[in-house]
C-alpha cells in the first residue's frame, strides 16, 4: 500500500514541528510521503517546517503553498487531488495543530484493519478515546450533535470531524468532494456523503488534547452550519450532492512546491 500523510497547516508555527516530531522511524515505516499544505499562513510555519526537514533528512516531505487561502476544506481538496494524481492507495489526514497523534492509527495499519474501509475515521468521543484539557461545554455540545446526526443519518456517529482520518484513494477518485463547502464544515459534508454513498466506514478511538492550540471553529456558527447542511440532506439529499453551481467549484485549487526532499 502506498500511503500519503497529509498535514494541513494554517498559522500553527509552534505546533507543526511537534507534529513532525511524531514521525519517528516506527511511523515512517508505513508512510511513503508527507505532504504539508500551507493555506497561506501569516506566521513563519514554512520556515519552521523547512528547518526541521533539513535537520531530519529521513523525512520524505513535500511542502506546498496554496495559491490563495482556500479554507480548510480547500486544502483537503488540494491534498486529495494530489493523492489521486500521484498514484497513492490511501491518504491519512493529520491536522498540523498537534491535537491528535499519528500513533493512534498506526496499530490499525500494522494489522491491516484500516485498509478494509473507504473511510477510517478518528473519533474523539468513541469508546476508548481520551480527552485532555477539553472543555466540558464542548464535550456536551459534541455529544448532542453526534446523537442528532446519528438519528438524521441512520448510522452511529461518534465524531463529526476529528483531525486524524484515513481514506481510500479509490473512494476519492470521482472527485465528489470538489463541490463541498471550503470551510471547516467540509468534514460534515464529507461524512454525510460517506453515508449517502453507502461507503464502508468505521470510527476508531483517539487521544485528543488541547494545550496551546487555537481553534478556528466558532461553536455557534459551526452549529448553525451543521443544522443547515443536515436539513439539506434530510429534505433533498440527491440535490445536495448533484448541485454544481457554487463558489467552491470556481476555484482551481492550485499550489506551488516550496520545499521537497
Amino acid at each position: 500500500m502506498k500511503i500519503l500523510l497529509f498535514i494541513p497547516m494554517y498559522n500553527c508555527e509552534p505546533q507543526i514541528v511537534r507534529v513532525l516530531a511524531q514521525l519517528d522511524a516506527g511511523v515512517l515505516e508505513y508512510i511513503d510521503q508527507v505532504l504539508i499544505v500551507n493555506n497561506r499562513s501569516t506566521d513563519n510555519g514554512e520556515e519552521a517546517v523547512i528547518k526541521y526537514a533539513k535537520e531530519h533528512k529521513e523525512l520524505p516531505i513535500r511542502l506546498l503553498r496554496n495559491n490563495e487561502n482556500y479554507g480548510g476544506g480547500g486544502s483537503h481538496k488540494v491534498a486529495f487531488n494530489y493523492a489521486v494524481d500521484n498514484g497513492f492507495d490511501h491518504i491519512i489526514v493529520l491536522h498540523g495543530d498537534d491535537q491528535g497523534s499519528i500513533k493512534d492509527i498506526i496499530p490499525y495499519i500494522k494489522t491491516g484493519e484500516a485498509f478494509k474501509y473507504d473511510a477510517f475515521l478518528g473519533a474523539r468521543f468513541a469508546k476508548g478515546s481520551k480527552l485532555v484539557n477539553y472543555s466540558k461545554f464542548r464535550i456536551f455540545g459534541n455529544h448532542v450533535f453526534n446523537l442528532f446526526m446519528t438519528v438524521a443519518l441512520g448510522k452511529k456517529i461518534t465524531d463529526l470531524g476529528a483531525g486524524l482520518n484515513m481514506y481510500s484513494v479509490d473512494f476519492l477518485k470521482s472527485g465528489f468532494y470538489m463541490s463541498f463547502i471550503n470551510s471547516l464544515t467540509f468534514y460534515v459534508y464529507l461524512l454525510i456523503y460517506i453515508v449517502y454513498s453507502k461507503a464502508v466506514f468505521k470510527f476508531f478511538p483517539l487521544t485528543w488534547r488541547e494545550d496551546d492550540q487555537i481553534s478556528n471553529a466558532k461553536f455557534m456558527k459551526q452549529s448553525m452550519e451543521i443544522l443547515k447542511i443536515t436539513g439539506k440532506y434530510i429534505f433533498n439529499r440527491k440535490k445536495m450532492f448533484t448541485e454544481q453551481d457554487n463558489e467552491a467549484l470556481k476555484k482551481d485549487y492550485k499550489s506551488e512546491t516550496i520545499y521537497e526532499q
